[in-house]
């Protein structure tokens, strides 16, 4: 999207144009400059507002107005042609034309505008728009996704647009990572460009490098908003300040902890589900064990299967300050394996 001060400055040049031309043509015409400058300017500031009140109005409205307008007088035209009022008087057939053009113009154009892209394949066969999905939209990504690694999983698995750009300066920051001499980020940096490579060679993914140029004073996360906004691509992140200084930008961003949060297994009161125990729990009868997304579900009266899988059922579930804690109960009929206490002692 084009920036508002650029807009603004286009505009003034647009109505300073319009003056100038006034006052030359003001002054070869009528002789006075003045009352040329002064009716170029009010011509553009008139322009200038029919703009303001077309912001609503795209490009491809625009384009679908014009088509069926063109097929609205087409019609018209064969109607008109056929002579039907040839007996009438000269200005009645001219309101009739008039009326006729008018008539089938409007229609043609609010057709148009309400009908989608495939539509228009019945008035030009084998014609076929090129639809824009979701799957093809360009996706910025920053380092800490890409050192995340699940970035892969998810575009094999096809959920995530097959399109990802990698700004130049993510890309040196993850070499930078990768020679560091801290063990901990010289192993992330390297996990990146693994993560990297391992897209790159991927067949279901389209990795570009993208060249950033005149922000190098900025830091990295205003540079990444700065790349999605200019490219018009959705941001992917997993961290939640940038995603939230992205969306105050209006720049659409994809966050994964938003994504695992909204894929946590849910459990309700009733479930059965398999537990793995590998804890005590505060009570001397009860163990603890662990779902996938970290929530804690304690286990009554299961203390002697500590360190094995148990069959549970959810009996209730809290909402506490640190999170959902769940209660669950042996099922009746469990099939526990063994405790590896039990299976180290012997």
């Amino acid at each position: 999207m084009t920036p508002l001060l650029t807009l603004n400055l286009l505009r003034a040049l647009f109505v300073t144009f319009c003056a100038a031309v006034g006052g030359i043509a003001g002054g070869e015409v009528q002789g006075s400059v003045f009352l040329g400058v002064a009716i170029g300017t009010v011509f553009g500031l008139i322009v200038v507002l029919a703009d303001r009140l077309l912001k609503g109005v795209s490009l491809r409205a625009f384009s679908s107005a014009t088509f069926g307008l063109l097929l609205g007088l087409f019609f018209a035209s064969l109607l008109t042609a056929s002579d039907v009022l040839r007996f009438q008087p000269e200005t009645t057939q001219w309101v009739a034309r008039l009326v006729v053009y008018c008539t089938f113009g409007y229609l043609g154009m609010m057709l148009a505008m309400r009908s989608n892209r495939d539509e228009f394949s019945l008035i030009i066969p084998y014609v076929r728009f090129a639809r824009q999905m979701t799957q093809y939209e360009p996706i910025v990504v920053d380092t800490n996704v890409i050192i995340d690694g699940r970035i892969a999983d998810l575009c094999a698995t096809g959920f995530l647009s097959r399109a990802l750009i990698v700004p130049r300066f993510v890309l040196a920051e993850l070499q930078t990572l990768s020679d560091s001499r801290d063990a901990i980020k010289r192993e992330r940096g390297r996990r990146g460009l693994d993560i990297l490579n391992q897209l790159q060679t991927s067949k279901q993914v389209d990795v570009t490098i993208h060249e950033s140029t005149g922000d190098a004073d900025l830091d990295t996360d205003a540079r990444l908003v700065r790349t999605a906004k200019v490219l018009q691509a959705r941001l992917l992140t997993n961290d939640s300040a940038l995603c939230a200084i992205a969306r105050l930008q209006q720049v659409a961003t994809l966050n994964l902890a938003d994504l695992a949060h909204a894929l946590r297994p849910v459990v309700v009161p009733g479930d059965e589900l398999q537990l793995n125990l590998v804890k005590e729990g505060r009570d001397p009868h009860q163990a603890v064990g662990y779902l996938p997304d970290g929530t804690m579900i304690v286990v009554n009266h299961a203390r002697e299967h500590l360190g094995g899988v148990a069959t549970v059922v959810i009996s209730s579930a809290l909402q506490t300050a640190a999170g959902r804690l769940v209660f669950a109960e042996l099922k009746e009929n469990s099939s526990a394996r063994p405790p590896l206490v039990a299976k180290a002692r012997g």
